[in-house]
């Protein structure tokens, strides 16, 4: 369980990620760029949390050792269980769009976290190349959501990587498979897919702690899955996964995985970053090649 105490109430706002970025920046800046002789960058499914992830060292030194782990990405697309938006669209691209911060409650600090990224128009192009269909919307004032910035400020806390940020087009375990299909290709351009949601995702089990072996159940289900390549059980977790409608009330945070297996080479290769649980919930993330 993590040590983090009272999400709401930290004795130093993002005191952990202040913490993080003295040790990590200058690490940060010198980690070598992918080029094509690197081969294609893995898809990432990352468990994103929210600010109480910025007061949690360890989630943070996972997250910094796991981007630290490949080349730097030539740029980043990520897809956030925040942002559901028929047909698929694109966030802001140029440099200085301000971050959407869509929480709410915390402490006053986390509303003015910065995560400038480098302008992405090009990247916003192509990605729009990838889709099928066209003219592709983009919402030019609509930052990155936190379930893009929260993981990316741990990961690449320089901030100098392109991101854009590419809506779910619905909730369907089948339409998130496509998306990612669709952008495999971008892989070996040296660019990082990351699909952003939580393994399992209960607010319920943070006032029932009894509620936490179905979560573990889970957590287990989902991860003997995906290390089988077996998207058909997990595109049917609701039927398939143990005490599902527990572990996901809502299919948000779920279904960001499957757009992490459509975009890879070969499902069956999917590791587990790293895991434990915190306030109950798993944080299982998941690489595939």
């Amino acid at each position: 369980m993590s040590s983090v105490i009272d999400p709401f109430n930290p004795a130093v706002p993002a005191g952990a990620y202040d913490d993080l970025l003295a040790r990590a920046l200058p690490v940060a800046r010198q980690q070598r760029v992918w080029e094509p002789a690197d081969g294609r960058l893995p898809a990432l499914f990352v468990s994103h949390g929210a600010p109480p992830t910025l007061d949690d060292p360890q989630w943070l030194d996972d997250l910094f050792a796991w981007g630290q782990s490949m080349p730097k990405p030539r740029a980043i697309v990520v897809v956030s269980a925040h942002w559901e938006n028929a047909p698929a669209a694109l966030s802001g691209s140029t440099a200085g769009t301000p971050l959407y911060y869509d929480f709410g409650g915390f402490h006053p600090r986390y509303y003015t976290l910065p995560y400038a990224t480098p302008d992405a128009t090009d990247l916003a192009r192509r990605v729009a190349g990838t889709l099928g269909y066209s003219p592709v919307h983009q919402f030019p004032d609509r930052g990155l959501d936190h379930g893009a910035f929260i993981p990316l400020m741990a990961m690449y806390p320089a901030a100098d990587v392109p991101v854009v940020q590419l809506s779910m087009p619905s909730l369907e375990p089948e339409a998130l498979l496509r998306l990612g299909r669709r952008l495999h290709a971008l892989r070996d351009e040296g660019v990082l897919v990351v699909g952003s949601g939580f393994m399992t995702h209960s607010f319920a089990v943070m006032r029932n702690p009894a509620l936490a072996g179905h979560l573990d159940a889970f957590d287990e289900w989902a991860a003997d899955a995906a290390g089988r390549g077996d998207v058909d059980s997990l595109s049917d977790y609701l039927a398939k996964g143990p005490a599902a409608r527990v572990a996901h009330p809502t299919a948000d945070h779920f279904v960001p995985l499957l757009l992490t297996m459509g975009a890879a080479t070969d499902a069956s290769t999917a590791t587990t970053a790293f895991d434990r649980a915190v306030f109950g919930n798993h944080i299982r993330s998941i690489q595939v090649d």
